[in-house]
């Protein structure tokens, strides 16, 4: 019994395994980037339909991470370092929200389809709007539900727009969000967020490392 429960378990473990490396796979190459999506069609792909053996979103993160290191190497690096820097120029030009970075390009598993995420806070939300229009920024207006925390989530104004042959995805929150960030919905915890400040000190962090390592 306790030998048939045990197999049971490993073969679990090993089908999370390989759903996590496929939805992955599917994510790196195919451009999804709803991990609940990835999900799906990669149980569909492999044919394994029990709940037990989908994998938690963080598992398929990890995949991602490992795929990008195997198969991606460099490009995915220059990619992501492109990113960044194109962030840090969009966190200074939104400094007066105190804008944050969000999401892949923070988190490091960007690749040549991900937005620079931004999180920007004020109360008037047109005063966004406002500073595109200004700026001859052409943006398209959206609405994301964003869950503040365990009991409240609300639905903010997105502005979508390209600029330096990337896209630019602008939630705009309440000002008295910046106290707590927003819930991650790979794992349910405080999304990971970075200022200009923290931005500027990872890309220098990151430049040294590159020296050392001899990239």
């Amino acid at each position: 019994m306790h030998h048939a429960r045990q197999h049971a378990e490993t073969r679990t473990r090993e089908r999370r395994r390989r759903l996590a490396h496929e939805a992955a796979r599917l994510m790196a190459e195919g451009g999804i980037r709803d991990f609940h999506m990835a999900k799906r069609k990669a149980a569909e792909r492999l044919g394994i339909h029990d709940d037990a053996s989908l994998p938690r979103n963080s598992e398929i993160e990890d995949a991602l991470r490992e795929y990008q290191r195997l198969f991606q190497g460099d490009a995915q690096v220059a990619g992501l370092r492109q990113r960044r820097e194109a962030a840090l120029r969009a966190l200074e030009f939104f400094a007066v929200f105190d804008a944050r970075l969000v999401g892949p390009v923070l988190d490091g598993t960007a690749d040549r389809h991900s937005p620079v995420a931004l999180h920007l806070y004020t109360d008037d939300a047109d005063s966004v709007a406002r500073q595109l229009e200004q700026h001859g920024i052409p943006a398209e207006s959206r609405s994301r539900r964003v869950r503040l925390d365990r009991e409240r989530a609300i639905d903010v104004p997105v502005w979508v727009f390209s600029a330096e042959d990337l896209t630019f995805d602008l939630a705009v929150l309440p000002h008295d969000a910046l106290r707590q960030a927003p819930l991650s919905s790979i794992d349910e915890k405080p999304m990971k967020r970075a200022s200009l400040s923290q931005l500027r000190t990872l890309l220098a962090e990151e430049e040294i490392a590159g020296y050392e390592s001899g990239r």
